[in-house]
């Protein structure tokens, strides 16, 4: 079997931000192959805490280093895009059954009963007995197959990197932190050996969203954080620059396959942010469909099948919960209080119960049974 990858940019290098990987993103990189070469590249920390942005008391924490890795097989840590993007390019480009088509900008998909046609905006045509379509919750892919609208959230994301020389010392800590705060929260934590940190900062608009991307102002960022102590404020102030995202997601289905077509991590279960999960999902797409493959035999249309029946419950379950998480992270008045209460009295073995759904994932088991 040979794959031709069709990818939109032009280039392949430091973009984005960082990413969380939890064990079962740990999981699946293993099993494709790359998971030495992300855990050269990636900082592991010692906790996950979650902070009052109000009073800046400690909700809940729970330590991520060798009890967690006893639990859960792999650890927690954090990752710049560009290098978890390196790790797994340069193994694409050592294998010579993959082929990398970059500057593919797609605009429309057309299948037949023999094979599919991708169309792409410079005219060219890709032909493919099948299609994975992995191209984001704007997907031309998904909107062949489902046709569904984009849920937009109304809540926008501002994103930034910083050198660590620039965050506050007090604010340096070696964990993904969340600042919980009415109607928004903050995240940091470091990346690249500690030379620099991640700032997320997400609130609910004003304005009527629509989902896009663009530069970010910090006149527009500040407006929303007034509620907030100044300890995590600090953090607003110390990007020279931020992007700006309109968030979306969509709801779960339960199909995203049509004939030679599948779909795979945004644009078939786009997720809102708050469980640090969406590039987890992919990675476990990736490795359910490949085992898939193999366990039918290279028979496609029956790999899409039982490829989709073991993800889609699992990502709609991490879908919602992600809505949820939200609820809870953006909380005010008596119900923060009362999501104080219920974290604060949560111990260790509490939260690695709670967690085990998500983090005890096993490429081993990841087709669905009958």
């Amino acid at each position: 079997m040979s794959v031709t990858v069709l990818e939109q940019s032009a280039t392949l290098g430091e973009i984005g931000a960082g990413l969380q990987l939890a064990p079962n993103a740990f999981a699946a990189l293993d099993a494709l192959g790359v998971g030495e070469a992300v855990r050269a590249r990636a900082v592991f920390t010692e906790r996950l805490v979650m902070m009052d942005a109000v009073d800046c008391s400690e909700v809940g924490a729970f330590e991520v280093g060798e009890p967690f890795r006893q639990r859960f097989g792999n650890p927690y840590a954090v990752i710049h895009r560009a290098d978890i993007h390196t790790a797994i390019l340069e193994h694409v480009r050592g294998n010579p059954a993959i082929g990398l088509v970059t500057s593919c900008q797609i605009d429309a998909i057309e299948q037949i009963a023999s094979g599919v046609t991708v169309l792409a905006r410079d005219g060219r045509r890709f032909q493919a007995d099948y299609l994975v379509g992995c191209d984001g919750i704007k997907s031309v892919a998904r909107e062949l197959v489902v046709g569904d609208p984009v849920r937009v959230s109304g809540h926008v994301v501002y994103r930034a990197v910083v050198p660590t020389a620039e965050m506050p010392e007090e604010l340096r800590w070696n964990a993904p932190v969340v600042w919980a705060g009415p109607n928004c929260h903050l995240v940091h934590y470091p990346l690249r050996s500690g030379d620099q940190y991640n700032l997320v900062v997400t609130f609910h608009s004003r304005e009527q969203e629509v989902w896009d991307v663009r530069d970010g102002s910090k006149e527009e960022v500040l407006s929303y954080f007034g509620g907030i102590a100044e300890l995590p404020r600090k953090l607003l102030h110390c990007p020279s620059s931020w992007r700006r995202w309109s968030t979306a997601d969509r709801n779960p289905v339960d199909n995203w396959t049509q004939g030679r077509i599948t779909l795979l991590g945004d644009a078939a279960h786009p997720t809102l942010q708050y469980l640090a999960q969406g590039a987890c999902m992919a990675l476990e797409d990736a490795v359910t469909l490949g085992e898939a493959v193999r366990h039918c035999d290279y028979d496609m249309e029956a790999a899409f099948a039982l490829y989709q029946k073991s993800r889609i419950a699992r990502t709609a379950r991490v879908v919602l919960s992600a809505r949820e998480m939200g609820r809870l992270y953006h909380a005010h008045g008596v119900e923060r209080l009362v999501r104080n209460d219920l974290w604060k009295g949560r111990g260790q073995d509490g939260f690695y119960n709670a967690l085990q759904w998500l983090y005890g994932w096993s490429a081993d088991c990841c087709l669905a049974t009958d």
